[in-house]
């Protein structure tokens, strides 16, 4: 059985996002993208700086790729991602104000695959602790964070309110950790901060609420080792393995060990057959940590 600790359902990238969720008979509208090819490959680059390098030269055909699997997000298109890899639960993701926790919930009702975080509207004046009280008293069982999309560090006034009213119900934030674009054109400068993915803000979130477990997401892309470097350090931090290679990803449990790493495919960004192939290769037969990466960690932490 597999846990997916990192998923979304609806277009997070626009308002009213929640909206393709139950959409029927959506396929990808490019036949053929470039993160494919990196998928086939493992996401096994020629090293580190040339797949940066490569990656800011190639910005608009990933940056379309990324588009084109996002508008494919709807529950449909999940649940036949999930029953073709032995996924049991996916985890989804939020990101107010284009995908809320009440979208999630509605796709939840129908599907009992899917578990729902909340997240911040950072676009908008409210009573946070409330409404985050509320969502847990209807199921929520995390906090996503995404502070390039949201134009909010995490180092942001708001969020670390949130963290203290959240702390106490003992339950896990994941925020993505790593710089990454989702726009084009005009749209980049006005819609997304790139910057805001540096590790640095993470780690003074997590150093300040040493009793929130905070998960970063994709293990910081491109700069896993400096998640290694600046998180590693704080127990309250665990990695999801999204977009990782096999090699970077035993580099990861090297140093967090077995017990704060857990699947994660990002889908639809992601492809679950290659995460679970790439993690896979990373385990290296050992079937007792693939037990615990592939499903113990997470059904721990989120109590299941």
């Amino acid at each position: 059985m597999i846990i997916d600790i990192h998923t979304h359902l609806g277009d997070i990238l626009y308002p009213n996002g929640g909206q393709l969720i139950d959409q029927k008979n959506v396929r990808k509208k490019i036949f053929f993208d470039v993160i494919s090819q990196s998928e086939f490959l493992l996401h096994t680059g020629i090293s580190d700086a040339v797949d940066q390098w490569l990656y800011k030269k190639m910005y608009t055909l990933v940056t379309r790729a990324s588009r084109a699997r996002n508008a494919t997000a709807t529950l449909e298109n999940m649940r036949q991602s999930m029953d073709a890899t032995g996924v049991v639960k996916s985890v989804c993701m939020p990101i107010p104000p284009y995908v809320t926790f009440d979208d999630l919930r509605c796709a939840q009702a129908k599907d009992a695959g899917v578990i729902a975080f909340t997240g911040i509207d950072y676009t908008r004046k409210y009573d946070v602790a409330s409404a985050l009280k509320s969502d847990v008293s209807k199921g929520a069982k995390g906090i996503k964070l995404h502070p390039i999309i949201q134009r909010a560090p995490m180092d942001n006034q708001k969020t670390f309110e949130a963290m203290e009213a959240f702390a106490p119900f003992r339950l896990p934030v994941l925020f993505h950790c790593g710089i990454s674009s989702y726009y084009l054109g005009a749209e980049q400068q006005e819609k997304e901060n790139a910057g805001f993915g540096a590790i640095a803000y993470a780690r003074d979130l997590v150093a300040n609420f040493p009793n929130v477990t905070f998960i970063a997401g994709h293990a910081g892309l491109f700069q896993y080792r400096e998640v290694m470097d600046l998180l590693a350090g704080f127990k309250n931090v665990m990695v999801d393995t999204s977009v990782q290679s096999p090699g970077h990803i035993r580099e990861l449990l090297n140093v967090f060990g077995p017990e704060r790493l857990m699947y994660a495919s990002d889908w639809p960004f992601g492809n679950r057959k290659s995460a679970i192939k790439i993690m896979k290769k990373a385990c290296q037969g050992d079937k007792s940590l693939e037990k615990r990466i592939f499903y113990e960690n997470a059904a721990l932490l989120l109590g299941i």
